[in-house]
């Protein structure tokens, strides 16, 4: 099997999934490539290509486009046997090991911004939405409308020629990216769509209605790069978990240096409450680790000499001496970068179908509009003016940039938002299987709940609800049992003074059993219980629902009587509670394990 080079690069200015379409198009007829995957989350291109092919010349290609593409990584052997894709793939496969994911830096020159071959300004999307071009241009686009409005009222007999200059101040960027879409191999692209019909509507002397709707798709396609801007910036908000420096420890001494500095062997010290800064073994002390941003459990961690901690996460009370083990590139929080943006690979089924679909939409957008257009004039003694103006119309309406962005954009949102609150999902696919669940169990004691169990309910057999929890209470007096102690709270919640048990033992795996008052009391699990005694039919089903709404229940005998049930409970924390709610209100049943 013959070996192939595989180079990365970053790529700025990407806004939505026809920009990655358009790159990949482009590069992939150039000599010597044989694939293509681009992000448009992590903002970057991988090309798979022979060792004779010009890199520098793919680079160009793409920057041709109007994007700003640099060098992002070094060149690495890769077999050919690799996942096939078709001509508009914009999945990002592959990492180059020197992608520094955990800051997103690749100290690449940021040459200026070229305008590109889509609708949108392909500058950088850091920064205020003004100051970038795409921001520039819609403001003197909607300056140059506002003045033509103005000159109109002013000067009636110039209005159409003021309106002609406002729409040209728009369309001359939006008709030269429809040339170049045209020659890099997307002849059908929104922007060829827009400069049609604004040149067709001046020519029927809708000059106002030209004006206007160049104005509005410049503000569409500004709010779209705003929108991604925002998803790409709360990916790369996660690197924030990571110090950017740390206290490199040599022979005794300590420097601050920064993180990404950090080599694999080296030393750092960790100060009580400081976040780690890589990935390591500690080497001296002992501490309390809160690993919460990490792996969301948020019981703070004992860690001692020979145990591993992760970068990001909180020191606690004492200093630690941490040997690293993994370099920035490679620590935990990069790796979660990582996965956040390679789930982009896994294009939902909608995301599918719209990818094929919009293959042909727009052709046939084009088609239609045409048709429209002429043979009503042709055939049927129509009016060419109005029925030019309706083709016009059809073709602005039939626009395919909502339907062809809208799904991976909301998927990008939905991945990154849930990135930032600690939950990591693999793509849209998961996203869509979401939609389809009936029933949730969670096992995440302490993380979503307070992690200390509460009585929930006391359920009255033979004898009263106030009796059996005063006997329930004598029987755990003293005991440091999570359960014992949620029985003991609730009897001082409701105050109630509990009598003393003589002869308390505890029976292995069933329960425990005193005498109280002279009465013999054993506490017992269900299955333990139904040993001693007999469980009607009504009393199962209750402990049943009881236990299905994920409580522990825990059943009373007296004298060889079933006097009641006890039921406890890791409630929810209050937020975590909220959000339970939620799903219950769609309809999803949440279990806690």
């Amino acid at each position: 099997m013959a070996d192939v080079k595989e180079t990365r690069f970053r790529v700025e200015g990407m806004d939505c999934a026809s920009c990655a379409s358009k790159i990949d198009t482009a590069v992939r007829r150039m000599p010597g490539v044989s694939d293509v995957s681009v992000s448009v989350t992590a903002g970057t291109m991988r090309v798979q290509h022979d060792a004779e092919s010009d890199l520098e010349a793919i680079r160009r290609k793409a920057s041709g486009l109007g994007y700003v593409v640099t060098p992002a990584g070094a060149v690495a052997e890769k077999p050919t046997g690799k996942q096939e894709h078709g001509p508009n793939c914009n999945h990002d496969h592959g990492h180059s090991q020197d992608h520094n994911h955990a800051g997103h830096d690749h100290d690449a020159p940021k040459a200026a911004a070229i305008e590109g071959l889509h609708g949108h300004d392909h500058g950088s999307s850091e920064g205020p939405w003004w100051k970038g071009k795409k921001g520039r241009l819609t403001i003197l686009a909607g300056a140059a409308l506002v003045v033509a409005y103005a000159v109109g009222h002013l000067f009636p007999e110039i209005e159409t020629y003021a309106f002609i200059v406002a729409m040209v101040v728009g369309l001359l960027p939006i008709a030269r990216r429809a040339v170049m879409a045209a020659l890099a191999g997307t002849p059908f692209s929104i922007e060829m769509l827009m400069t049609i019909a604004a040149v067709g509507a001046v020519v029927i002397n809708a000059t106002e209605e030209a004006a206007m709707v160049v104005f509005l798709f410049l503000v569409g396609e500004l709010l779209e790069g705003v929108a991604a801007g925002r998803a790409r910036d709360s990916i790369r908000s996660l690197s924030t978990l990571v110090p950017k420096t740390a206290l490199l420890d040599e022979d005794g001494r300590t420097k601050e240096v920064p993180a990404e500095t950090l080599a694999v062997g080296a030393v750092i010290l960790v100060r009580p409450g400081d976040r780690i800064s890589a990935d390591g073994t500690i080497i001296e002390g002992e501490s309390a680790i809160d690993e919460a941003p990490v792996t969301g459990e948020s019981t703070p961690v004992r860690k001692e000499v020979g145990d591993t901690v992760f970068a990001g996460t909180v020191n606690g009370d004492a200093a630690l001496r941490v040997r690293v083990t993994a370099a920035a590139a490679d620590n935990t929080i990069a790796r979660v970068i990582k996965l956040v943006e390679e789930a982009q690979e896994s294009k939902a089924p909608t995301e599918r179908f719209i990818d094929r679909f919009s293959k042909y939409y727009t052709p046939g957008v084009v088609v239609v509009a045409a048709l429209v257009a002429i043979l009503p004039p042709l055939f049927f003694g129509g009016i060419w003016s109005e029925w030019v103006y309706k083709g016009l119309a059809v073709l602005l309406i039939g626009c395919p940039c909502a339907l062809v962005i809208s799904t991976p954009a909301a998927i990008a949102a939905s991945l990154s938002a849930g990135a930032r609150r600690g939950l990591l999902m693999k793509g849209g696919a998961v996203l869509e299987g979401l939609g389809k669940l009936t029933a949730i169990a969670f096992d995440k004691t302490g993380t979503l709940t307070e992690g200390k169990p509460k009585v929930t309910d006391v359920v009255a057999f033979s004898a009263p609800a106030e009796e059996v929890l005063r006997l329930s209470a004598a029987l755990e007096a003293g005991s440091s049992h999570p359960l014992a102690l949620a029985i003991l709270a609730k009897a001082a919640e409701d105050g109630i003074v509990a009598p003393v048990a003589t002869g308390s033992r505890a029976l292995g795996g069933k329960g425990v059993t005193a005498t109280v008052e002279g009465k013999e009391i054993f506490l017992a699990s269900p299955k333990a219980a139904a040993e001693r005694v007999a469980l009607s039919a009504e009393i199962q089903a209750s402990v049943t629902a009881l236990n299905d709404d994920g409580k522990t229940v825990s059943l009373l005998i007296v004298d060889g009587v079933l006097a009641g049930a006890i039921a406890m409970r890791d409630e929810p924390r209050a937020d975590a509670a909220a959000g339970l709610k939620a799903l219950r209100d769609l309809g999803i049943k949440t279990v806690m394990l």
